[in-house]
């Protein structure tokens, strides 16, 4: 175990907020996605190293009980504001103050017992707020880290989607400004935290998320083979196989994927368009697209795709597969030929991370933190933009070719293997520290 920073008198109490999705949800539901796979592994492995972390979320059913241990050293404490049914994200603003009240009272100690936590680290800027309100009721530091921005998310902004309210615009400003740190996945997301919402570079620390390299491996852990893995799923072993796996809305841009596939169609009639099979075993090979998720947001979300899928005429080429498990998850990435992420907006991307680490090559934007996680012509291809004939040309050219497709599928699981979570952990250890310090030297001023 390493040791905890040489500053930390004892293992910091931490308070992670992650007031409007659980990290026991399941990645690929409602607002469930990467922040909730960042929170648990975050969570987890700062607790290998010491630390004590709550994690706060807001109850969404009666029968949630006050307190789930995640692992050792981690615990997930469910906090009632407001009904536990009907509210959407956009409704939330509403209950973060009681929320805060809420999480307070079950938290504090009392008047002489000094504050519960160290630091309050949130996520997502409707955390923020709750945050900012504890982190002056306790007297100590807050760190934040925002995951996404409205400003940005309304920079790219789909054809189909709505801007982000200036509510969040002007909620995210003020966490920025109240935040004794903030926490950036990339420089270039560090830079848009400059740009977008002037945040003082010295407050803004850049630490890459990891990815669970027990999880998502390029053999399966049962011993299956490749083909066995894909006969378990439904899949022939001369199928040529794209997987989508997020959240089905705009940001992510699967309309974008399905217009490719689309486009692609037209072009070739289904004509062995990647076909490199021997002479005289010629067959048809245009391939099979998973969409691996669950609407987010707009409940109509799915239907809409599933309705584009057909104005294309592709229904046969198209499964729609409910969110998987962990586990099932990297099975699917493993079968694949490639994965497929046409995200107009990524802080990050840690989709990209864990196929990677199955050893399957990654088609993305170059959106975002997907220029960070994907190298280019090494582990996949970036693509430049969201234009159906870009991604039709990118996804022909890697399943045609046979030879490049296994050199980026070689150095898929070495890219993806350098981010590991026990390094995040260490690297926001030293954050929370820093920001303790400073903390206590303005005190004592």
């Amino acid at each position: 175990m390493s040791a905890l920073p040489s500053t930390s008198a004892r293992a910091p109490r931490i308070a992670m907020l992650s007031v409007h999705t659980s990290p026991l949800a399941q990645p690929g539901i409602g607002d469930a996605g990467g922040m909730n796979v960042y929170i648990t592994e975050l969570a987890c492995a700062l607790a290998q190293l010491g630390a004590q972390v709550d994690i706060f979320t807001r109850r969404t059913a009666p029968e949630q009980p006050d307190c789930v241990q995640l692992a050792e050293g981690v615990l997930v404490r469910h906090i009632t504001a407001g009904p536990f049914e009907g509210l959407k994200k956009d409704d939330l603003p509403g209950q973060v103050c009681y929320f805060s009240q809420a999480l307070w009272r079950s938290a504090d100690r009392g008047p002489d017992s000094g504050a519960p936590y160290d630091l309050v680290h949130s996520h997502y800027w409707l955390s923020g707020q709750a945050g900012s309100l504890l982190a002056e009721r306790w007297d100590i530091p807050l760190v934040h880290s925002m995951h996404t921005m409205g400003r940005v998310k309304n920079a790219h902004l789909a054809p189909a989607d709505k801007p982000e309210p200036l509510g969040r615009i002007i909620g995210e400003e003020q966490v920025v400004a109240e935040s004794d740190a903030l926490i950036a996945n990339t420089e270039f997301e560090a830079q848009e935290l400059a740009e977008y919402y002037d945040a003082d570079p010295a407050k803004v620390h850049v630490i890459a998320p990891g990815v669970d390299l027990e999880t998502f491996t390029a053999h399966a852990p049962d011993g299956l083979s490749r083909d066995q893995e894909r006969a378990l799923l439904g899949l022939r072993p001369d199928e040529d196989v794209i997987v989508f796996a997020g959240r089905i809305q705009p940001l992510k841009g699967p309309d974008v994927l399905v217009d490719a596939l689309g486009l692609l169609s037209r072009r070739s009639g289904e004509q062995q368009i990647f076909d490199d099979s021997p002479a005289g075993h010629s067959h048809s090979r245009f391939p099979t697209l998973i969409v691996l998720g669950g609407a987010s947001g707009r409940k109509q979300a799915l239907a809409e795709l599933k309705e584009r899928v057909t104005r294309q005429g592709i229904n046969a080429h198209v499964r729609f597969v409910p969110p998987a498990s962990r586990a099932d998850l990297a099975r699917w990435f493993r079968v694949a030929d490639l994965v497929a992420m046409p995200s107009r907006s990524e802080s990050f991307g840690l989709v990209a991370l864990e196929a990677q680490a199955c050893g399957t090559p990654v088609v993305a934007s170059k959106a975002g933190g997907l220029k960070f996680a994907v190298k280019h012509m090494e582990s996949g291809i970036l693509v430049p933009d969201h234009r159906p004939s870009s991604w039709a040309d990118a996804l022909s050219r890697l399943l045609g070719d046979t030879e490049l497709r296994g050199r980026l599928a070689a150095n898929a699981r070495a890219a993806a293997a350098i981010f590991t979570w026990q390094n995040t952990a260490k690297a926001t250890l030293e954050v929370y520290d820093g920001a303790m310090h400073e903390h206590r030297a303005q005190v004592n001023m």
